[in-house]
């Protein structure tokens, strides 16, 4: 567990530097996005790496593994959006942004652990076409809870969407 811990903490690393650099040059113009826009999102880098697997081979420069990290870096604005009053302001300090960017990935990694001290690090035998097959089935789990107005029977949340969705690519780039 040890050594996920240190790889779960690289792979994290290195979209939080991509994550931070990116808000100092845009700002948080993510705030203007809704939620379905964020599965979206999501949706078109997993299309984009479920081709790829399909197809062996790419015409655009960024590969699979920046595919991976947007997917993550996504999920945590999704979750840092569901997070935020609708009243917060768009622009976010920096300070900010990097405090929420920790305490979400900090979830998603105890999540994680937890998981794995259930399923006993199953994920290291699973392929990357099952990750991104998996994110495909979360992101229609959020669709649908979207079309049920956010409401759920017995299922988990949208957030809960989320944070899977992120544990699920940081595999992806641990195994890559």
């Amino acid at each position: 567990m040890a050594n996920t811990n240190q790889q779960y903490d690289q792979v994290i690393s290195g979209c939080r530097e991509i994550f931070i650099k990116k808000a100092t040059d845009y700002g948080t113009a993510w705030r203007v996005l809704r939620t379905i826009s964020i599965v979206d999102q999501i949706f078109i880098k997993a299309q984009r790496i479920r081709t790829i697997q399909e197809k062996g081979a790419q015409k655009v420069s960024d590969g699979i593994a920046a595919e991976f990290k947007g997917i993550i870096n996504y999920c945590v604005i999704g979750l840092i959006q569901l997070e935020l009053p609708a009243d917060a302001p768009e622009e976010l300090a920096i300070g900010e942004v990097a405090a929420l960017y920790e305490q979400k990935v900090q979830t998603a990694k105890a999540l994680m652990q937890d998981k794995n001290h259930d399923y006993g690090e199953a994920w290291r035998s699973m392929s990357q076409e099952s990750f991104t097959d998996l994110i495909l089935m979360k992101l229609q789990r959020i669709r649908q809870i979207l079309s049920n107005d956010g409401k759920t029977l017995i299922s988990e949340g949208i957030d809960a969407n989320y944070l899977d969705i992120l544990n699920y690519a940081v595999f992806a780039l641990i195994l890559i």
